[in-house]
């Protein structure tokens, strides 16, 4: 089995070796210089192999530290209970929903695809050993920050070093259980693609995690040894079952389809999204429209993929009225609850650059458009003229500030009605400028990935991304807005300032899509 593993390592670093030396000869300027010839090149290689290798290693940490800082620390001011025992409460349920969302084992990735089915490698023991890999990953990434994070919120020590083997332990439990329906149904489960069952019972675990606490309610420290050490006990049974399973390579071929393993591809375009995409598409005749020019080929386009534009808008917009109403109601039956969520208004504005972030889709509603339409007009020369491209361009823009208005009406008027009910402000702007803002977020969202979009369309005629510049602009995107989720700052100052980089941005953004789109709006070979 050490023997697979080592071979499957030197695979997955291999594959990801190569992809960091393609990544950088798409970089502009670079990718000129650096021939195809640079793949053979052994000093590259080692160079690219070893940044494969910190990547792994950071890779163990990274996820791990944010998980508990975002998702559980930061939350524990939220509550008057008890900080180690709210800190032990939000991890359980996290885990219980973690458990059943991400296997490890049954995820179709390419690796195990290239390995078990074009490879011919032993299914059982390349199965076994990643997994045991990942659970060990699982635990070292972990620990320190179990011990870091729950000694600053006051856990025992002994939990401390639980948490990360509860982890694995619930982990184990639902694999088991996983083979069990296996070999009564013949059928396995793809993690990619949860059930109803699934997502409800996430959603109730989520509930649990974040809404007892708020009445007061917590597993201490007793409750979780108990509950941990049923687990571990069951984990150990569990990891038996799973280790003498025979059937691996049966049960893989089930999984590992080209289909499966490329639709987690998202952000690239791949064939499973493209089935998808086509399904929503409203092709009924009466859609009309009294534009004309490229006003009326957009428009069309709207409504007939109005399912595929505006669904997950409308679904956010019905999240984000229950989870204001749920705030009102909390303000208005705790005044400890009241009181903390005006400090936090006042002050917490920049954390909202990240929630819209999250929030917009634009990048979704672009990768739309060029799947259902750019990828089969790009081909046309007329298509890629300046009147034709800059024509489209001010529709798209309409259209995308448009979709993602909703959501943000919502949610800063929302704020606004928060901040009032909470204990209002010293200064009456406030109120508007805080609106303001986060209608300013969304707006450039909407100019930021449409922009993008226009000057480094990403994607090749078969809808695969190939750009590195538009993934490093992505990732900035992404760090930037995560960043402020540290900042404090008064509303009158950040709001003003957000307001005013919007306009900026926007206005240097479109002054640089009508320059240069003409050029770079094209397919990528």
């Amino acid at each position: 089995m050490l023997k697979t593993f080592i071979t499957s390592f030197k695979l997955q670093n291999t594959y990801r070796t190569n992809s960091i030396i393609y990544s950088i000869k798409q970089l502009p300027l670079i990718k000129r210089i650096i021939p195809n010839s640079l793949y053979k090149s052994k000093g590259l290689k080692i160079f690219a192999g070893i940044i494969s290798i910190l990547w792994e290693i950071i890779n163990i940490f990274i996820g791990k530290i944010l998980y508990i800082l975002l998702m559980i620390f930061m939350t524990l001011t939220w509550y008057k209970t008890n900080q180690a025992d709210t800190f032990i409460h939000l991890f359980t349920f996290l885990t219980f929903a973690g458990g059943v969302l991400n296997t490890y084992m049954l995820n179709p990735t390419k690796d195990k695809y290239y390995a078990i089915i074009l490879m011919n490698i032993n299914a059982r023991e390349y199965g076994l050993s990643n997994y045991y890999y990942q659970l060990i990953k699982l635990v070292i990434g972990f620990l320190p920050f179990t011990i870091l994070f729950g000694w600053v919120a006051g856990v025992p020590l002994l939990i401390q070093i639980l948490l990360p083997f509860f982890v694995v332990a619930v982990k184990l439990i639902v694999m088991n259980y996983l083979i069990y329906k296996y070999k009564k149904t013949n059928k396995i489960a793809n993690e990619n693609l949860p059930t109803k069952i699934v997502w409800s019972f996430v959603g109730i675990c989520l509930l649990l995690a974040y809404g007892l606490p708020f009445l007061g309610i917590t597993i201490n420290s007793t409750i979780f040894l108990c509950i941990s050490i049923l687990a571990i006990l069951l984990g150990i049974y569990s990891l038996i079952k799973i280790h003498n399973f025979k059937d691996y390579r049966k049960m893989y071929k089930q999984i590992l389809t080209e289909s499966n393993v490329y639709m987690q591809e998202k952000a690239n375009g791949t064939q499973a999204i493209k089935d998808n995409s086509l399904k929503q598409i409203e092709l009924d005749t009466k859609y009309t429209s009294n534009k004309t020019g490229f006003a009326y080929f957009h428009d069309l386009f709207v409504k007939r993929h109005k399912k595929i534009l505006t669904e997950a808008v409308k679904k956010q917009s019905v999240v984000i009225l229950v989870i204001i109403t749920a705030m009102i109601i909390g303000i208005t039956m705790n005044e400890n609850f009241k009181t903390k969520t005006n400090e936090i208004l006042l002050v917490y504005l920049p954390y909202f650059v990240f929630i819209m972030y999250l929030i917009n889709r634009s990048s979704s509603v672009t990768q739309a458009m060029f799947m259902n339409c750019d990828h089969s007009m790009l081909t046309y020369r007329i298509y890629r003229t300046p009147k034709v491209i800059l024509g489209i361009f001010k529709e798209r823009l309409k259209t995308l500030i448009t979709i993602n208005l909703l959501p943000a009406v919502l949610i800063g008027g929302g704020l606004a009605l928060l901040l009032y009910l909470s204990g209002g402000t010293d200064n009456p702007l406030n109120y508007a400028i805080l609106f303001v803002s986060i209608i300013s977020m969304s707006i450039f969202f909407s100019v930021h990935y449409l922009v993008m979009y226009y000057l480094l369309q990403p994607y090749n005629v078969s809808t695969e991304m190939k750009s590195s510049t538009y993934k490093v602009v992505q990732g900035l995107t992404y760090i930037v807005s995560w960043y402020m989720i540290q900042i404090k700052m008064p509303i009158f100052g950040f709001g003003i300032a957000t307001i005013v980089f919007c306009i900026a941005y926007s206005l240097i953004s479109l002054f640089l899509a009508y320059k240069y789109a003409p050029k770079t709006f094209k397919l990528r070979v």
